[in-house]
C-alpha cells in the first residue's frame, strides 16, 4: 500500500509539473503581452507622458480633460452610433446568409466563398476598396446609382450626414462572412429530426425558422453578438484608411479608439490617450457584463 501511495504521488508530481510546463508559454505570453500592457496603460492614464518618456503623476486631471473635450465626446456618440446601428444589421444579415448558405442547393460550396470572400482580404485593403468605390466623381457606387435613376452626386467620404453610414456599410459588408460561417455551424448542428416532426405537425418554412431554427440558434447568435459588440467599439482601421486626416468630416466620424490613436501617437498626449482606451474598456466591459446577465432569457442550451 505504502509502495503504491509513492507511486501515485510520484505520477500526480508528473502530471502537475507537465501541466504547468504546456500552459507555461501562454501563460508568459498573456501575462507579457496582455496583463502587464493594461497594468501599465491604466497607471499611465493617470500620468502625464513627455516627449521623451518622463512620466510625471497628475491624479484624474486626464479624466478632468475628458469631460471637458467635445471630441472625446463626438467619439463617444461615433463609436455608439456605429455600434448600435452596425451590430444589429451584421447579426440579421448574417444569420440570412447562413440559413440560405444551409440549403442543399447546386454550387454552394461557390456563395459560401462569396459571402466568406471578405474575411480573407486584410481590413486595410478592403477599405481602399470602399474608398475608391465611394469616390464622388468617379467612384463606381454614384455610377450605379446614375444608371439607376438617382441623381445627384453623393459624397460620400465628406458630407458629414453621410460618413458615419459609409462607414457602417463597410463594417457591415465585411463582417458577415465571417459570422455567417460560425452560425452555419450551428444550423448544421440542429438535429433533422426535429424539422420533420415540425412538417408532420403542418409547419411551414417560416414557422420552422422562428419556431426551431432561432431558439436552437442562440448560443452561436449570443457569441456573435458579443463579438460583434466588441468588434464594433474597436473599429479604426477603416477609419484610418478611407478618411484623410485634413478631411473636415473625420470628427464626424472619429471612434474612440481613433481618438486614443490620435492622442497618444499624433498629438503625443499618451497620458490622455492611456485615459480614453481605459473609459472604452470600462463600456466594453459593462455592455458586455449585461450580455451575459441577459443572455439566460433569451439563450437555449438544451
Amino acid at each position: 500500500m505504502k509502495t503504491t501511495s509513492k507511486k501515485e504521488q510520484r505520477e500526480k508530481r508528473n502530471m502537475t509539473f507537465w501541466g504547468w510546463a504546456l500552459i507555461a508559454p501562454t501563460a508568459i505570453g498573456l501575462l507579457v503581452l496582455n496583463i502587464v500592457p493594461v497594468i501599465q496603460t491604466f497607471i499611465m492614464s493617470f500620468q502625464s507622458v513627455s516627449t521623451f518618456g518622463v512620466s510625471t503623476w497628475i491624479g484624474s486631471a486626464n479624466y478632468v480633460r475628458m469631460l471637458g473635450d467635445p471630441e472625446f465626446w463626438a467619439s463617444l456618440q461615433n463609436t455608439f452610433v456605429y455600434g448600435i446601428v452596425q451590430v444589429p444589421v451584421t447579426v440579421i444579415l448574417s444569420t440570412i446568409a447562413a440559413v440560405l448558405v444551409n440549403k442543399k442547393i447546386k454550387g454552394i460550396q461557390v456563395y459560401r466563398t462569396i459571402y466568406f470572400l471578405p474575411m480573407i482580404a486584410a481590413p486595410a485593403a478592403v477599405a481602399m476598396v470602399w474608398r475608391w468605390m465611394y469616390n464622388s466623381e468617379y467612384g463606381l457606387i454614384n455610377v450605379l446609382l446614375e444608371k439607376i435613376g438617382f441623381s445627384g452626386n453623393i459624397q460620400w467620404l465628406s458630407n458629414p450626414n453621410v460618413v458615419i453610414w459609409s462607414l457602417i456599410i463597410v463594417g457591415v459588408w465585411s463582417s458577415v462572412g465571417y459570422n455567417m460561417i460560425l452560425l452555419l455551424a450551428g444550423l448544421q448542428e440542429i438535429p433533422k429530426s426535429y424539422y420533420e416532426a415540425a412538417t408532420v405537425d403542418g409547419a411551414g418554412p417560416m414557422k420552422q425558422f422562428f419556431y426551431v431554427t432561432l431558439p436552437l440558434l442562440t448560443p452561436q447568435l449570443f457569441f456573435v453578438l458579443v463579438t460583434s459588440v466588441i468588434s464594433a467599439f474597436q473599429v479604426f482601421d477603416l477609419i484610418f484608411v478611407m478618411f484623410d486626416v485634413t478631411n473636415p468630416a473625420l470628427r464626424h466620424v472619429q471612434s474612440l479608439v481613433y481618438k486614443f490613436y490620435n492622442e497618444s501617437f499624433v498629438l503625443n498626449s499618451r497620458g490622455y490617450g492611456a485615459a480614453i482606451v481605459v473609459v472604452l474598456v470600462i463600456f466594453i466591459m459593462i455592455i458586455t457584463a449585461i450580455q451575459l446577465i441577459v443572455q439566460k432569457k433569451w439563450v437555449n442550451y438544451d
